[in-house]
């Protein structure tokens, strides 16, 4: 389930993601998602951000306005689009390493080994899997098996 880019593309975002991710850490937000991409000219970032909180346009603004120094020092002389978001309630869940913003949120993962989805609010994540509990058991659900997910807000009580 995880997805790698080009080497090249791979160290660009690996430099920016580790500059924006000490910016957002004083500001109290963590930095779920980061995507690159260069238009005509002018490079284009988009940012998803959590905090274990609802985000709101001002946390948006906010963090727009703490970013833009650091990525107009990143991509000098370049025309900068930014866009600054919240996970969204039922965002997909790109890489292993996003579970851990959302222990203790409902989750749903599509399984190769049953074909068929198991929802429920997520205990726990590390490097191998993640615990599901569901509404009759506590479920270990290795990453290997695991095709696809997406934040489930229908589990939260």
């Amino acid at each position: 389930m995880q997805y790698t880019a080009k080497s090249a593309e791979n160290k660009e975002l690996t430099s920016v993601r580790e500059s924006l991710e000490t910016v957002l850490k004083g500001l109290g937000f963590c930095l779920v998602e980061l995507t690159i991409s260069r238009h005509r000219g002018s490079v284009q970032i988009k940012t998803v951000i959590y905090n274990g909180k609802p985000i709101g346009t001002d946390d948006c603004s906010k963090v727009h306005r703490a970013i833009m120094p650091r990525l107009e020092l990143n991509f000098e002389g370049q025309d900068i689009y930014l866009e600054v978001s919240s996970p969204g309630i039922e965002k997909s869940i790109k890489e292993t390493g996003e579970f851990l913003y959302y222990v203790g949120r409902g989750v749903r993962c599509y399984r190769t080994d049953i074909s068929d989805w198991t929802a429920g609010i997520l205990e726990s994540a590390d490097e191998k899997g993640i615990v599901l509990k569901t509404k009759e058991e506590v479920k270990a659900l290795s990453f290997d098996i695991i095709a696809k997910a997406k934040l489930d807000p229908s589990q939260e009580v």
